[in-house]
């Protein structure tokens, strides 16, 4: 595991099943919510439909070769930001991987850590700038260190609990769906008639502990005021 927390929405694109597995596993310990596709067809796909952070490309790929699906991506005008792998360790290949539009270049073999490390700061990217700790409420949330504690006391959290607080502290005081948490905390494996959300909210009030913190707005989500 990297140890650098946060909370991205990612897709995999990569055509080696052991590597696509493992890169979303060591991201996934890092509370991201990951996709992965197996081909440049299935990744326009998954593109079309959901709304990404972070793109990590693998440059040689079938169906679509994974510089048409870039091109695509760019053209679209999506604020996913793109982190191309390639085998190709020349510099007119990387060159040619940011001039079509990639906002960072990975050669293999790579570094988990490393990896994980440029996800999230092109996830950062993706979104307006966050502060460094998120406060609300007598919460304080340090997304580095993943730390959470109320009035001074620590309050464990699991990832998805994390990654849902992550978000109702980045609202600042507005409602969140719970499609919204979906989106941004589970991949797009969950059942979003599971009552997922309903059920790590439950847990995380549980936790954060007395006064109740997070609100439920009745037709509409959560918020903490």
């Amino acid at each position: 595991m990297s140890g650098i927390m946060g909370c991205v929405r990612v897709l995999v694109v990569e055509d080696e099943p052991l590597l696509a597995a493992a890169i979303a596993e060591w991201l996934r310990d890092d509370s991201h919510a990951v996709d992965v596709a197996g081909d440049g067809g299935a990744a326009l796909e998954r593109l079309s439909v959901n709304a990404y952070d972070v793109l990590v490309l693998d440059r040689d790929i079938p169906v679509v070769h994974g510089d048409e699906v870039c091109r695509q991506l760019v053209a679209s005008g999506s604020a996913t930001r793109v982190l191309m792998l390639t085998a190709a360790a020349a510099v007119t290949d990387r060159v040619e991987g940011l001039g079509l539009g990639a906002d960072d270049y990975l050669t293999k073999p790579f570094a988990f850590a490393e990896l994980a490390a440029r996800v999230l700061a092109l996830g950062r990217r993706s979104r307006p700038a966050d502060p460094p700790v998120l406060r609300r409420a007598g919460v304080t949330l340090d997304p580095a260190r993943h730390e959470v504690f109320r009035d001074g006391r620590y309050v464990p959290l699991s990832k998805k609990e994390f990654a849902v607080l992550v978000e109702l502290l980045r609202a600042d005081g507005a409602t969140v769906s719970a499609e919204q948490l979906l989106e941004k905390a589970w991949d797009e494996h969950v059942d979003p008639f599971t009552g997922a959300v309903r059920l790590t909210i439950l847990k995380l009030r549980r936790k954060l502990g007395e006064p109740g913190l997070v609100e439920t707005v009745t037709g509409v989500g959560y918020r903490i005021p």
